[in-house]
């Protein structure tokens, strides 16, 4: 057969000792076929997509519904010096807002997310699965038959493939694009800095509009009492709160557009005429470098369209171009006309003209309104700032901290408790430390610019190698979406002395923390690889591995898919004895939003059966959560004990063309296993045929066969006797192996080496969370292995 030949082929090259015989290796495209299915977009009724374009008013818009409150005065901070000034910044307002929110963002960016998932991440993530850019190679090639891993192939002497060569060529372009990747993250974590900050202060600027005298130190106040009960209330989750954000939202969005409305009506209605793009070449021909700058204030008008991108998950995006087409676009050009048609007879008011230009019945209203629509915002991108740190930590990005799964229902709500008191620490200092709107949304303006240009590159590479786009396209959307966004940084460039710094810092940090931590991973990783212990020695010690196995089940964790890792051998060579069955046990996470729960577990065995060496490796998803119970050893055994099963089955069988069996009887066939052995693991596993440097997945044969009836006694009774053994080495008890690896600078290391790795990683690992308590190792079932190696 000619998987035989390819898994012999791999064999030789690999210069393996033990290869399992009977290998079954039939695919499953039928079942495969059914669970694509699954994660595809599905069809949905109108009134269905009704409901959820309403329901992800509350979840994606409320950061963009928010930006009327602080645009104007951000971009006239020193007054305005001629009416025509208005027309001219709302005409840009007008034009920004259909370019990047409208066109680019929800009719092209968010069609490229990763099956339903959005953010910068998400994009890296899609890019990993289409060319080899990943910077730790742990993948291996049965991870590309996960039913969530979809790519598309291309031809040889296309334009993708040559862009995919081009990118693979040389490592120091797979560092610069994680580069580009953590600066975009960086600007989203200030983005969930700044977004509470300018939002909650802006909404409590509303209670000096109705008393002047009122200090200003008191409505700073008022913003810091509410941001620390947002973050405060953080651990609760938006679960019990969260049917509320959509009414509030959607009531916020209809007050400034009918305000707007009354505004346009009573004050101006000339202000229209911002629709004619003439009006922006008037306002830079009038205003010169003052009016180039004031782009800094204008670009406040789209800020939050990236939080849009990132909190994807829960809603189609039939839904949420819905609810932005017909609700968040037209409501948000009547409130922006319905202000500068005030602002053109009341230029005076500039500074809170929101508040302004509300009509004195509904002022309080209206007030407390903005306030609730300014905290759901904030919400919106502290959420967005979890998620993306997530998805960071799974891809080896960022140091461990302790997530917490706030909802039963979905799975994308989480909370940081560590990083939402950084985030509430750093609010409250930009909230008071600036005191005024101005500063922050200079600031903000930064944050939002930066994140828009990583995200436009990132979607080029995404339209040559996903979408396989005519490079005229590609160049056509990168160009326009380089003009509109590089003329809006240019801008902001200006103001970087004016609290333009804070995101640059910020993200200065967060980017030297993930990078560092990052580098320090690759090299453990690296050092993993290389120092592997060779089969060679393990098979020359013989089944006692040359010391006394005593009763129990040692599990050892590494970050190798293949291999023995070199804390084994450390091991070994210090200890009298092991134990009796040994499993190496691989947590790896894989550039895919999830992987089915059915589809987990890799198990496969090392060396002869005598020997009682296993490897298991479990994958996640970068949304997947380690759960804080006792499931994951339990699922293990499970596979481990269902792995013997079929290995002891396919030991029965030939290798024949009788067995080649479709994926329905395999189906069945694994079903009746699982009725016949109680202890067998209730979900459909990937298993692995029995190679020493290679995982094959392995389908189990019908039980119908009447070939090699004496083998398969055999097999049986063998299959038995390992059950039994390994039941009673389980309750003999199960240790936990964790390397303790610490990371050192070599002595002849420069000294930015050194102060990364001997410093700033050191203390990272120090505070960072341990494996054991991400698994919930008992404390008297751990053992730590250290090891100390040199970069």
């Amino acid at each position: 057969m000619e998987s035989e030949v390819e898994m012999e082929e791999n064999n030789e090259s690999k210069g393996s000792m033990w290869v399992l015989e009977q290998k079954l290796d039939q695919p499953m495209d039928e079942e495969a076929g059914r669970l694509r299915n699954m994660y595809r977009e599905k069809k949905f009724s109108a009134i269905l997509l009704l409901r959820l374009a309403f329901q992800s008013l509350g979840v994606v818009y409320g950061d963009l519904g928010t930006s009327p409150l602080y645009v104007f005065y951000n971009t006239f901070p020193g007054g305005i010096k001629d009416p025509e000034d208005v027309i001219g910044a709302l005409s840009l307002i007008i034009y920004s807002l259909t370019l990047i929110p409208l066109l680019k963002y929800v009719f092209i960016v968010c069609r490229a997310n990763d099956s339903g998932q959005g953010g910068t991440f998400a994009l890296y993530s899609l890019l990993c699965r289409h060319a080899k850019i990943n910077t730790i190679p742990n993948q291996h090639r049965t991870d590309e038959e996960l039913t969530t891993y979809s790519r598309s192939t291309f031809h040889e002497h296309s334009f993708a493939a040559k862009t995919k060569r081009w990118l693979e060529a040389h490592a120091f372009k797979k560092d610069a694009l994680l580069i580009l990747v953590l600066v975009g993250t960086c600007m989203v974590i200030g983005d969930g800095i700044l977004t509470p900050a300018i939002s909650v202060l802006s909404a409590s600027g509303g209670i000096k509009v109705d008393h002047p005298k009122m200090s200003n130190d008191v409505v700073v106040l008022v913003a810091v009492v509410i941001l620390v009960g947002l973050f405060s209330m953080q651990h609760y989750g938006t679960d019990k709160v969260g049917w509320l954000f959509a009414p509030i939202v959607l009531l916020w969005f209809l007050l400034i557009g009918g305000i707007g409305i009354f505004n346009i009506w009573k004050y101006d209605s000339s202000v229209l005429r911002a629709f004619s793009p003439v009006y922006i070449y008037r306002y830079f021909r009038r205003g010169g470098k003052e009016g180039w700058t004031s782009l800094g204030g204008i670009m406040l008008s789209i800020t939050g369209t990236e939080a849009l991108f990132a909190d994807l998950a829960h809603f189609p995006l039939s839904a949420i171009q819905l609810a932005f087409t017909v609700v968040v676009f037209p409501c948000l050009l009547l409130a922006y006309a319905g202000q500068a048609a005030y602002l053109i007879k009341n230029q005076e008011h500039v500074m809170d003209a929101f508040y302004r230009s509300i009509p004195d019945k509904i002022y309080w209203p209206v007030f407390i309104i903005a306030t609730l629509a300014a905290v759901v915002a904030s919400q919106a991108t502290i959420s967005a700032t979890f998620s993306i740190i997530k998805q960071a930590l799974a891809l080896g990005c960022f140091p461990r901290v302790k997530v917490v799964h706030t909802s039963k229902k979905f799975l994308g709500q989480i909370y940081i408790p560590d990083i939402n008191w950084i985030l509430m620490v750093l609010c409250i200092a930009v909230t008071a430390g600036f005191k005024n709107q101005s500063q922050i949304g200079n600031a903000y303006g930064t944050a939002v610019v930066v994140v828009m240009l990583a995200t436009t590159l990132v979607m080029t590479l995404i339209m040559i190698l996903v979408w396989r786009c005519h490079w005229i396209l590609v160049l056509i959307f990168t160009v326009l979406s380089l003009i509109v966004e590089g003329t809006y940084f240019s801008a902001v460039l200006f103001k970087v002395d004016q609290g333009g710094w804070v995101p640059l810092v910020i993200a200065a940090a967060f980017l030297l923390i993930m990078y560092v931590w990052h580098y320090g991973t690759v090299k453990r990783y690296e050092f993993e690889m290389h120092s592997k212990v060779s089969m060679a020695w393990i098979l020359g010690l013989g089944p006692s591995l040359g010391l006394v196995r005593v009763p129990g089940i040692g599990l050892v964790y590494t970050e190798l898919a293949s291999g023995v890792p070199h804390i084994f051998s450390h091991f070994i060579t210090n200890l009298p004895a092991t134990h009796s069955v040994v499993v190496f046990v691989c947590v790896k996470y894989l550039p895919v939003y999830t992987v089915p729960e059915d589809e987990r577990f890799l198990v496969k065995r090392i060396g002869p059966k005598n020997f009682h060496m296993f490897r298991c490796v479990a994958r996640y998803g970068y949304k997947d959560l380690h759960k804080k119970d006792d499931e994951f050893e339990k699922k293990l055994f499970d596979n481990l004990f269902l792995f013997v099963r079929l290995e002891s089955m396919m030991e029965g069988c030939s290798d024949s063309d009788d067995y080649s069996l479709n994926g329905q009887q395999t189906q069945l066939s694994r079903d009746h296993l699982l009725r016949d052995h109680a202890c067998a693991s209730p979900s459909n596993v990937d298993f692995t045929g029995s190679s020493i440097d290679s995982i094959v997945p392995v389908r189990s044969p019908t039980h119908g066969n009447n070939t090699g009836v004496s083998s398969g006694q055999e097999s049986v009774q063998t299959e038995v006797d390992e059950l039994e053994f390994l039941n009673g080495c389980r309750d003999a008890g199960v240790v936990h192996i964790l390397g303790n690896t610490v990371v050192r600078a070599r002595r002849d290391a420069g000294i930015h080496k050194r102060i990364a790795i001997d410093y700033i990683y050191a203390f990272l690992r120090k505070i960072s969370r341990e494996h054991s308590v991400i698994f919930n190792i008992p404390h008297e079932s751990l053992l730590n292995v250290g090891q100390i190696f040199y970069v």
